[in-house]
């Protein structure tokens, strides 16, 4: 299983997002061609109604805690609850570009 499955299926399982996107942004950096090292995670779930930012984003690192442990290199998170992702047209800002 590849590593942003393995990601979506953690996620899904252990949040039940209205919304899940994992974006694979290894292409962006100076890895390998075909590396599972650097990914975008955008999710929308009730498992975040009341929580500030650090504690989703805890959550969602206690969830990927193998991957970040050895294959992960880097993780964007961009967590909102259902109201939050629908008032915001269900967007997020593009990643920026590698620096290195």
């Amino acid at each position: 299983m590849s590593v942003q499955s393995e990601i979506e299926r953690k996620l899904s399982q252990g949040l039940n997002p209205a919304y899940l996107e994992v974006e694979n942004e290894s292409d962006g950096h100076n890895v390998p061609a075909g590396s599972e090292s650097h990914f975008k995670v955008t999710v929308a779930a009730d498992a975040f109604e009341g929580q500030r930012l650090l504690a989703r984003h805890r959550k969602v690192n206690a969830l990927l805690m193998d991957e970040l442990q050895s294959t992960v290199h880097a993780l964007a998170l961009h967590t909102f609850t259902p109201a939050e992702w629908s008032a915001r047209g269900g967007r997020v800002k593009e990643s920026p570009p590698c620096m290195g």
